[in-house]
């Protein structure tokens, strides 16, 4: 029961950090980088490279990775899969922090690295819809239907991948290093279709649980 307790608590800490300094105080950190020029903006508290944007750059990671802890402690997973969880994710998030804060050495565009990370993406979405369509094939009632929810959370997320690619890809593509960005309306779009997806998904899955 105590642990249980714990947990929520680590939850909403979580929680409360990754949308206050995520998503709220976005509007005053995005507010200065649209309307200030760079010079400009390291006169102010959010200044680049300092404690501030560097506390609201990590929201959401630690947030999330808080939030997930919090989860686990709260059905009271095995210590020994909350610790791998906890330092696994925090660990490339931490190599993530120190390049950008050039700690460690800034990493160059490798486009090998973009082809192997595509298809072993593409490779793993692939796989899981083999495994979906398998165990879609037992399931019943609402359970089918929490199934076919996740299977369009997938592919929407998959969806969202591939335009992000392009989007990333585009300055480093000479023929394309030219042109005007991208409207990234549609891979928020998708974004957001996949994760809603997945939401109904678990929702419509503790439905039929409980029934």
């Amino acid at each position: 029961m105590k642990g249980k307790r714990i947990g929520r608590i680590v939850f909403w800490v979580g929680a409360v950090y990754l949308l206050a300094m995520g998503f709220v105080v976005s509007f005053s950190a995005k507010a200065a980088y649209r309307d200030l020029s760079f010079e400009q903006v390291n006169r102010t508290p959010w200044a680049h490279g300092g404690p501030l944007l560097g506390l609201w750059a990590s929201a959401v990671p630690i947030g999330a990775i808080l939030a997930g802890v919090g989860a686990m402690l709260s059905v009271c997973a095995k210590r020994s899969r909350i610790w791998l969880f906890g330092l696994g994710v925090f660990a490339v998030l931490l190599a993530d922090i120190l390049v950008k804060w050039r700690v460690l050495p800034t990493l160059g565009h490798f486009p090998p690295l973009f082809g192997v990370a595509g298809a072993l993406i593409s490779l793993s979405f692939l796989a899981i819809l083999w495994l979906w369509a398998r165990k879609r094939a037992t399931l019943e009632g609402p359970a089918q239907t929490a199934a076919d929810l996740q299977l369009t959370g997938y592919v929407f997320l998959m969806v969202a991948m591939w335009t992000l690619c392009g989007d990333l890809s585009r300055p480093y593509q000479k023929a394309l290093s030219e042109l005007p960005p991208s409207s990234p309306v549609f891979t928020v779009v998708y974004l957001v279709l996949g994760w809603l997806s997945l939401l109904a998904s678990h929702y419509a899955s503790a439905r039929a649980t409980r029934e």
